[in-house]
């Protein structure tokens, strides 16, 4: 098993680099020299995992028993801690490679998170999976990725382009209050419902088109701040441990998918 800080994958004139010791992020993808991805070491992309933005007062149950979080966006418990833990590099060579690292505290269950990484000159897909070693808990899995709002040539900002079915109505704790609306107009840090599947595009018009989709039918979508526009896929809406959990068992493992692929203008 490899111990690199930095894994480069490359496929034509594409690049990919993905720093599995800091939360297995993806630091940068450039396309024929232009970078898509917004920089530093909380941006690029990163997995959300064991759950996916908020979980209310960092707090769920496993049936009877109740299960505290450390409050890392107080008073709410954000992202997973994925994000913050070293994986480690199961293989990587060429266009491909695989990570994983082991559950553990502040996470109360074991098991096993996965991510595998496929690059392509025009997609990449990326596949993560959890699996429990034993008990059966509520799990959540997807990415946060940071596009550039500006590729930097002189174009025009992205333009984010999608039909959603509905919209998760926001309290004002900033979490889904369970009532579905007709989607609204940005800006947006908002939650959306796609049952046939995630399909976003973004567009740097004369630039670059860039389609993310996934089998998952949610996505949040924030576009708020000015250097960058993020879509994110993910298996449950925003506080789905306690609202809508999905629960790994030693049969059936959380399995999510999201390819990205990109055309030039």
């Amino acid at each position: 098993m490899s111990s690199e800080k930095s894994i480069r994958l490359a496929a034509g004139d594409v690049e990919l680099t993905v720093e599995p010791e800091s939360g297995c992020r993806i630091d940068s993808l450039r396309v024929g020299g232009t970078e898509l991805l917004r920089q530093g070491e909380r941006y690029g992309s990163f997995p959300m995992v064991p759950w996916c933005g908020r979980t209310r007062d960092g707090e769920f149950s496993n049936g009877a028993v109740h299960h505290r979080l450390p409050l890392n966006a107080p008073p709410h418990a954000i992202h997973g801690t994925g994000r913050d833990t070293a994986w480690r590099t199961a293989r990587a060579g060429g266009g491909e490679a695989a990570f994983f690292y082991d559950l553990a505290d502040p996470w109360p269950y074991t098991g096993r998170v996965t991510q595998t990484f496929a690059l392509t000159d025009d997609s990449l897909t990326i596949r993560m999976g959890v699996e429990t070693y034993g008990t059966s808990f509520p799990a959540q899995a997807g990415w946060h990725p940071w596009f550039l709002r500006n590729l930097g040539a002189g174009g025009d900002d992205v333009r984010v382009d999608f039909t959603p079915e509905w919209q998760e109505e926001l309290g004002d704790d900033h979490l889904p209050t369970g009532k579905r609306i007709t989607p609204l107009p940005g800006p947006w840090d908002d939650c959306f419902g796609m049952p046939d599947g995630v399909d976003v595009t973004l567009t740097w018009p004369g630039e670059l088109e860039l389609t993310v989709k996934s089998p998952a039918e949610w996505v949040v979508v924030y576009d708020e701040q000015a250097e960058a526009v993020c879509v994110e896929p993910q298996s449950g809406p925003p506080n789905g441990l306690n609202t809508d959990p999905r629960y790994v068992t030693p049969i059936e493992p959380l399995e999510i998918a999201t390819t990205w692929s990109w055309r030039r203008l």
